[in-house]
């Protein structure tokens, strides 16, 4: 679990974050969304640690992020697997190379047992024959998949995602979805997605944020969205006509 208590974060003059305050629950796929300026690219690279915020606290199962020294800092981010919105693969570097570089970064693993574990979280996202590739060799939802595959490889208590479906076909990002909300479920990870993908929301938005111009607007899961009266989550939600109807037909059940 992530406890975000008060965070406000500026930039100069600017406010980005006014005093957020949420709970991201440990086993369940926790998203935020919002328009751009919304302030949750901010939100997740706070949680991440690249930003620090002004004040507020973040805390993870009980450590509070802005207490720990620096060996409690490095411990910590060995828990934590990322998912980047481009993927991020090392071009240089076949599949399974990718997949167990945090590894050979992270741990005193021989290359047998790295090699074995690389196998394995390569079968988990079905992957079973992409191991000599590089990534300019495969297609942009198995490239996701093996940045899935390199975010889990060190077992983490908590995964964060940047715009995970991004540029990817509707199918493929409902596969996607699916196998990150699997991982969830059967690692019992803490994990945080920041999307605009309104598919995303409706297939896995267990926990949803909402931001808007650096504030909480409004939190909750994707029953309860469509049940929402906040006017700016139904403008934001429901600017298409497909999910108008969805919501219609939703609300005549």
């Amino acid at each position: 679990m992530i406890e975000v208590k008060n965070v406000e974060k500026s930039f100069g003059d600017i406010k980005i974050l006014k005093g957020v305050s949420t709970v991201f629950e440990t086993g369940k796929t926790n998203l935020i969304i919002g328009q751009s300026g919304s302030g949750k690219t901010v939100l997740l690279k706070s949680l991440l640690g690249i930003h620090q915020p002004e004040s507020g606290t973040i805390c993870f199962d009980g450590r509070v992020y802005r207490d720990l020294n620096a060996d409690e800092k490095r411990e910590l981010r060995t828990e934590i697997g990322m998912v980047f919105q481009g993927s991020a693969l090392f071009d240089s570097m076949t599949v399974a190379e990718n997949v167990g570089f945090p590894l050979k970064m992270f741990t005193k693993d021989n290359n047998k047992k790295i090699q074995e574990r690389v196998d394995f979280v390569l079968k988990r996202v079905n992957l079973t024959d992409a191991h000599k590739k590089l990534p300019s060799e495969i297609s942009g939802g198995m490239q996701k998949r093996v940045a899935i595959a390199r975010a889990i490889v060190n077992n983490p208590k908590y995964l964060f995602c940047d715009e995970p479906n991004s540029g990817l076909d509707p199918n493929t990002a409902i596969l996607i979805d699916n196998l990150i909300k699997e991982i969830t479920e059967e690692y019992n990870i803490t994990t945080v997605i920041n999307t605009h993908d309104m598919n995303s929301v409706m297939e896995i938005g267990e926990k949803i944020l909402f931001l808007k111009d650096g504030l909480k607007a409004w939190e909750g899961t994707k029953e309860e969205i469509f049940r929402t009266d906040n006017e700016a989550v139904v403008a934001f939600v429901y600017s298409s006509n497909l999910f108008k109807k969805v919501r219609e037909a939703y609300l005549k059940e």
